[in-house]
């Protein structure tokens, strides 16, 4: 548990190689019940997740939130419906703008309860190339490298 009351259900990992995040944002998002209960279980997936803009509104979509277990009949909910995010009016109207007049995706970073309530954080992100993410990786590893060299030669073993 975080030290700002926040607590994690899930993050996306793809993400972050697969996009080049510019901006964040955080939005709650509307649930019904046993979400709520599947989501305090963790059982969630935001790998092929993506926000998108309609009729003046944010959803979620490709979010996978899976049946909790003893919900049945009307308690229970559809998996992969889309869900409707809340932000303020002027933020939507600012990111509607923005993706509008730029070639950007909005992708979910992290899943997460914020004083008892689901919040996802946004990026605002460009998609990166196959070549993209090699050179990403390769600065990476550069930089680990160097990391341990100084480590190395801290501890006066060089």
């Amino acid at each position: 548990m975080a030290s700002d009351g926040t607590k994690l259900i899930a993050g996306n990992r793809r993400a972050w190689r697969d996009y080049d995040v510019l901006e964040h944002f955080e939005a709650g998002v509307v649930l019904v019940g046993s979400e709520v209960k599947s989501l305090r279980e963790g059982h969630v997936q935001l790998a092929d997740a993506f926000a998108r803009m309609r009729n003046g509104e944010l959803w979620l979509e490709g979010v996978h939130i899976a049946p909790y277990q003893f919900a049945h009949g009307v308690g229970s909910h559809d998996p992969d419906r889309p869900r409707k995010l809340l932000m303020h009016r002027t933020e939507l109207e600012r990111l509607d703008a923005r993706l509008a007049q730029e070639r950007l995706a909005l992708v979910p970073l992290r899943m997460y309860f914020k004083a008892g309530r689901a919040k996802v954080e946004l990026a605002l992100a460009h998609g990166r190339q196959k070549a993209d993410k090699r050179q990403a990786l390769a600065e990476r590893d550069a930089e680990h490298e160097m990391r341990r060299a100084i480590g190395r030669q801290a501890k006066g073993m060089e």
